[in-house]
């Protein structure tokens, strides 16, 4: 089975979050594909990159882990996929673990968590929503032995 190309991969990404808004209220596309540029620009190969467009589709429920298991996408790419999927009532500790156990899977979380506490994108939202996140994005940073500055 030849991998879907990056191009019907980003296509199938946006069309899974259709109508998704981040909490900012912003198109949820906006935020896969800000994710896969910064695993771009942080040498992400074509297996991050897609991983990076795919990786809250199974979390938020936008396609199922049967969906993945059958997808035409290389091994790595469903695994980094599943390892950035949190599952409810996991511990944060447990989830780090399991993302650094998966190769490849530390800088598309790196990606996804600068993007996420990017401060412009934070901006918006009312002081107890941007203190939360940005404490849990902190905690997951420091648990992943990742700086701030990162």
């Amino acid at each position: 089975m030849t991998p879907l190309t990056l191009a019907l991969v980003e296509d199938l990404a946006r069309r899974a979050h259709a109508g998704q808004t981040d909490k900012a209220g912003r198109p949820y596309a906006e935020h896969l594909a800000a994710v896969a540029e910064g695993v771009r620009v942080g040498g992400g190969d074509e297996e991050q990159i897609a991983a990076a467009w795919l990786h809250d589709a199974v979390e938020d429920d936008a396609l199922t882990e049967e969906w993945l298991d059958g997808a035409a996408l290389t091994p790595r790419t469903k695994a980094i996929v599943l390892a950035l999927t949190k599952r409810p009532g996991e511990p944060p500790e447990e989830y780090a673990r399991r993302i650094l156990a998966t190769p490849g899977a530390a800088l598309v979380k790196h990606a996804d968590l600068a993007h996420n506490a990017d401060p412009a994108r934070l901006a918006v939202l009312d002081e107890p929503t941007r203190t939360r996140l940005a404490e849990k994005y902190t905690r997951m940073r420091a648990l992943l032995g990742q700086s701030e500055q990162e």
